[in-house]
């Protein structure tokens, strides 16, 4: 088993798998094809941006692979390991974000990345994050019990502890800490792995980058014929307003982004096109946007119910 970094392999994966999930996007919403914006980085690297709009089921997403370079990493990355201070770096990655028109149909993200430090004689440093989660307007079991059995799914053959640690921390990390509310109802987040040798720790980076496209798109083919009012409609740009927050005051993607000079216009994609706030809105008692937060936001172990 291999313990050293093959930084083109990982590359290839990942722009492998920007295709294999466009592709699949794409039949699944059957009208909207991606339009490709390929960019370069001032400070080193670059890569290609993918958006996809207004179509029968995705009124806007964003599928993005990066290759980005340079001398030092930035605070968000050093912030908590100094002792990366000082050395080049790369990093690749895929990051997305799915904005469906149907208010049945969840809003979801997925990412997967890798790091690379280097510097004279030293060995280098170098690990795996990433993760997915989901975010309905509506809550039905069914689909947060999929969405979690196919994330265990990805983590089963690592390890018994792997899904629990690492949904775990999904349920920490996405949560709202100034409204004290979780964005959705999580997944998995991992960031620092690097415990196993390379070729296992990038195996298990894969799997949960293939098990993505399993565990959502089941999910929007089941909902995206839902019928909806402008009610729901109006439900689901509300709540989109809670996952602009987080991305901008919370995201280490979008922090790492904005802080290393990478392309404005690509990291922020991710925010939705149409989104509202209204002042102290509350729920109806009984309604089905009131069991969001009652049944669905709060952290429960989706796989035991």
């Amino acid at each position: 088993m291999q313990n050293t970094p093959d930084l083109n392999l990982v590359k290839n994966y990942l722009m492998q798998l920007q295709d294999d999930i466009c592709h699949a996007l794409e039949e699944e919403d059957g009208k909207a094809k991606f339009i490709e914006d390929n960019w370069q980085r001032p400070g080193g690297g670059g890569g290609r941006s993918r958006v996809i709009v207004d179509g029968n089921v995705f009124e806007k997403g964003g599928v993005s692979f990066s290759h980005v370079y340079g001398a030092s990493l930035p605070p968000a990355a050093t912030a908590k390991r100094p002792e990366l201070a000082g050395r080049d770096f790369q990093a690749v990655g895929v990051s997305l974000v799915l904005h469906p028109l149907n208010p049945y149909i969840p809003t979801t993200h997925m990412n997967v990345r890798f790091f690379l430090a280097e510097k004279p004689d030293a060995d280098p440093v170098w690990w795996f994050g990433g993760g997915f989660d989901l975010t309905p307007y509506y809550g039905f079991v069914e689909d947060c019990q999929h969405w979690h059995h196919v994330a265990k799914q990805a983590c089963t053959e690592f390890g018994a502890e792997v899904y629990p640690q690492y949904k775990k921390w999904a349920d920490d990390y996405f949560l709202l800490k100034h409204r004290n509310e979780a964005r959705g109802i999580g997944g998995l987040f991992f960031d620092d792995v690097n415990h196993w040798e390379f070729t296992e720790s990038f195996n298990f980076m894969q799997s949960v980058g293939d098990h993505f496209v399993k565990a959502y798109l089941p999910i929007v083919s089941k909902r995206k014929n839902q019928h909806y009012g402008e009610r729901e409609r109006q439900f689901q740009l509300y709540r989109r307003g809670r996952y602009v927050e987080f991305n901008l005051l919370y995201d280490r993607g979008t922090i790492f982004g904005l802080q290393s000079d990478g392309r404005t216009e690509s990291i922020l994609m991710s925010l939705p096109p149409l989104v509202s706030w209204h002042y102290n809105w509350q729920p109806e008692p009984g309604s089905a946007e009131e069991k969001l937060y009652t049944d669905f936001l709060p952290a429960r172990d989706w796989c035991l119910i």
